[in-house]
C-alpha cells in the first residue's frame, strides 16, 4: 500500500474524516484529500504530526505494506494457564499460589486489558507461568504474581489478601499508588526505590513489565509508549542488577534483561 492509501485506511479505522484531519493539522481537507490519491505526499512536518494524531509510528505511514499479517492479543488460554499454575501449586504444596489463584480470579472479574477483549485475569496468569517456565517454583513469589494489582485495580487491601504475611508484603511494595503528573518523578523513584530493597518484588516487577511491554503496541497511546521506554530504560536496570545479585535467581535476571531490552529495540526502531 502507497503512503495516501495507509493514511486513508488509518484514519477510516480511526472513524476520521479528511476535514478533522486537515482542522488538526491546520491545513485544507483537499491537501489531505490528495496526499490520500497519491497526487501529493505530506512533508516531514505534516507527516510527523500525523502519526501523532493516527497514534502510529511515523513508519506505519510513510512505508509501504508489502503484506498484511494476522495479529492476535493472546498466545494462550487463560483458563489453561489457570490449571496449569493450579496443578504446579498441587504438585509443589504452593498453598499461599492455590488461595492466589481463586481470589485474583474473582477479584478481577469482568476486567478487561487496555483496549482489548482479554480477560484481565491473562496477566497475571501470564507472570505465574513466566516465572514457573524459568523454574522459579516458590510460593511467595508466585503468589505474588497472581495478586500484584488486586490491590491497585481492584480495591483491595493488603491486610485482607487470603495469603501469608510475607505474600502480603511483595503485593503492597508492588502496588503503585496513583499520583498527579506533576508528582511523578518524584513517585516513581519511590516506587521503585521500596521495590529495591526485596528481590522477589524486583522479580514480580521484572516479569510484569515483560508482559506489559509485549502488550503496549495495542494497549496504549503513542505518548504512553514514549513514557513506558523511558521509565524502563531509567529504572529496570536496577532491578535487574538487584535480581542478579540473588544467587538464585541469576539465570532468570539474565532472561529477563535480554527479554525487556530487546523489545525496547524493536519498540524505538518501530517508533
Amino acid at each position: 500500500m502507497s503512503i495516501g492509501s495507509n493514511i486513508k485506511s488509518l484514519r477510516e479505522e480511526r472513524n476520521l474524516t479528511q476535514e478533522q484531519i486537515a482542522e488538526s493539522l491546520g491545513i485544507s481537507f483537499q491537501a489531505v484529500s490528495s496526499w490520500e490519491r497519491d497526487e501529493y505526499k505530506p512533508d516531514m512536518d505534516n507527516l510527523l504530526k500525523l502519526a501523532e494524531i493516527l497514534d502510529v509510528s511515523v513508519s506505519a505511514i510513510a512505508e509501504e505494506r508489502r503484506k498484511v499479517f494476522k495479529t492476535k492479543e493472546t498466545i494462550y488460554n487463560w483458563e489453561h494457564m489457570k490449571t496449569y499454575v493450579k496443578t504446579t501449586a498441587k504438585n509443589f504444596k504452593l498453598y499461599n499460589t492455590l488461595k492466589a489463584i481463586d481470589y485474583a480470579v474473582d477479584a478481577h472479574e469482568g476486567q478487561k486489558r487496555k483496549r482489548s477483549t482479554v480477560p484481565y485475569i491473562y496477566h497475571p496468569l501470564n507472570l505465574a507461568c513466566h516465572a514457573l517456565s524459568m523454574d522459579i517454583i516458590e510460593d511467595e513469589v508466585i503468589a505474588a504474581c497472581m495478586l500484584h494489582d488486586v490491590v491497585e485495580d481492584c480495591g483491595k487491601k493488603p491486610e485482607d489478601l487470603p495469603v501469608n504475611d510475607e505474600t502480603k508484603e511483595l503485593v503492597r511494595l508492588l502496588t503503585r499508588v496513583k499520583t498527579k503528573d506533576e508528582d511523578r518523578d518524584a513517585a516513581n523513584r519511590s516506587y521503585y526505590d521500596s521495590i529495591l530493597s526485596n528481590p522477589k518484588a524486583a522479580l514480580v516487577k521484572c516479569l510484569d513489565r515483560c508482559n506489559n511491554l509485549t502488550t503496549m503496541s495495542w494497549g496504549l497511546s503513542r505518548d504512553r509508549i514514549y513514557r513506558m521506554i523511558r521509565e524502563t530504560e531509567e529504572y529496570y536496570p536496577e532491578l535487574i542488577a538487584a535480581i542478579k545479585a540473588t544467587p538464585e535467581y541469576n539465570s532468570a535476571a539474565w532472561l529477563l534483561k535480554y527479554q525487556i531490552e530487546s523489545m525496547l529495540d524493536i519498540y524505538k526502531r518501530l517508533m
